[in-house]
């Protein structure tokens, strides 16, 4: 079993690499944290819930001599709506198509059925090269680590995975993040770059948008509500009658919920909730658009929208 903890020589050769790595595990296994941290900037909404990414967030890494395309799929898990099979559709479908998969480990929780039933997945995915991740290991001391070192690389010898690496990692500390990039990028194809430099994710922003109000409106909410916020943004237009260096976005967007009982639970004793929400994610926006912005939030009922088809495609699913 190799275990990285060392950063490896660069080869001397100039040869360019691109390609797309996926990381996937459980839900909360540190997946979007890992991809912020390796990009350097907020590209995949993150939030202690389980279950919160939904589409398929690029973010990218642009080094001298590589581009590693991180593509963040929705952690797989047993569906029981319709949107959970959509969701689990859309991951084997990206573990099917990336260079390199990252399977997501928590340093600081034993492996478990979860674990198992994403790996017996991934043992069926042949051809692509899977490189072991735990993930949070500023949470767990040297022991624990070990322990969970040598629990990963029996999984792989009893499901028939060949690890490409294991590396530990901590996002939040800052340790091993960039070694993880050194190994991910030899196993990319000889490839010009994809994207442009300066290009951090190819997610439209009007989705980016939507995905950080969302975050936002998951803060602090009632575990039964996580499953149950869609946000679309409506409109984004520039404010007319602004001068030319005091610009002004204006951003319109719906929060919807499944049930009217939900919806106090989003705007909260005398809108506050609501009134938090618009303000952190304003923030959040501004960073990311570069702007100043207006922001109008609008709570809605859908109801049942996770059953029904036609409003799963409505919301953007």
């Amino acid at each position: 079993m190799s275990v990285r903890t060392q950063s490896s020589e660069q080869p001397a050769e100039a040869v360019h690499r691109a390609g797309f790595a996926c990381f996937v595990g459980r839900p909360n296994a540190g997946k979007s944290t890992l991809t912020n941290a390796l990009v350097g900037t907020k590209v995949a909404i993150t939030s202690n819930r389980p279950q919160t990414t939904r589409h398929t967030v690029r973010g990218i890494v642009h080094r001298p001599d590589a581009q590693l395309i991180l593509v963040d799929t929705p952690g797989l898990h047993k569906p029981r709506t319709l949107l959970g099979e959509r969701l689990n559709d859309v991951v084997r479908t990206t573990w099917a198509e990336v260079d390199v998969i990252g399977f997501c480990l928590p340093a600081n929780e034993k492996l478990g059925p979860g674990d198992r039933f994403i790996a017996k997945e991934l043992a069926g995915i042949k051809r692509t090269p899977k490189v072991a991740v735990v993930t949070k290991t500023d949470l767990v001391d040297s022991k624990t680590l070990a322990e969970q070192l040598i629990a990963i690389d029996q999984l792989g010898k009893e499901l028939g995975i060949e690890w490409a690496e294991i590396v530990p990692v901590s996002a939040v500390g800052d340790q091993q993040v960039e070694l993880l990039a050194d190994l991910l990028i030899p196993m990319l194809p000889e490839s010009p770059p994809l994207y442009p430099e300066g290009d951090l994710t190819d997610e439209p922003e009007q989705v980016m948008v939507a995905e950080l109000i969302r975050e936002a409106a998951l803060e602090g909410v009632r575990d039964e509500l996580p499953h149950s916020i869609a946000v679309v943004v409506e409109e984004m237009l520039p404010r007319e009658d602004r001068p030319a260096d005091k610009p002004l976005l204006d951003i319109h967007a719906n929060i919807y919920i499944e049930r009217p009982s939900q919806k106090g639970i989003i705007i909260g004793p005398k809108g506050k909730r609501l009134k938090d929400v618009g303000i952190k994610s304003r923030k959040q926006i501004e960073a990311l658009l570069g702007t100043a912005v207006f922001l109008d939030l609008h709570v809605k009922v859908a109801k049942d929208w996770q059953r029904d088809p036609k409003q799963l495609r409505k919301l953007g699913f």
